[in-house]
C-alpha cells in the first residue's frame, strides 16, 4: 500500500534516490564490462544508466547533463542495434 501512495503522489520522481542508486549500480557494472572486454553487456548496461540519469536531469531541468544524455543514449542504442544486425548476419 505505502508504495502504491507513493508511486501515485509522486511518479517516480518519489523514488530518485533508489533510482541513482540502481544507476550507481548500473555504471559501476558497465565500467566493469568495458574493461573485462564483455561486449555487448556494457551497452546494455549503459542504456538504462543514461535513461535514468537524463529523467533526473530533466526532472531538476540541468540541460546540459540531459542533452549529453540523450547524445549518449543514441550511441548506445546505434550499438546495440549494430550487435543485432551484425550477429543476425553471421548466423
Amino acid at each position: 500500500m505505502r508504495s502504491a501512495l507513493r508511486l501515485r503522489e509522486g511518479g517516480l520522481a518519489a523514488y530518485q534516490q533508489e533510482m541513482k542508486w540502481v544507476a550507481l549500480a548500473l555504471g559501476i557494472a558497465s565500467t566493469i564490462a568495458i574493461v573485462q572486454n564483455w561486449y555487448p553487456l556494457n551497452l546494455f548496461l549503459s542504456l538504462p544508466f543514461c535513461l535514468i540519469w537524463a529523467y533526473h536531469a530533466w526532472l531538476h531541468t540541468e540541460r546540459q547533463l540531459k542533452y549529453l544524455n540523450i547524445m549518449f543514449t543514441g550511441f548506445y542504442l546505434y550499438g546495440i542495434a549494430r550487435y543485432f544486425l551484425m550477429s543476425q548476419g553471421q548466423g
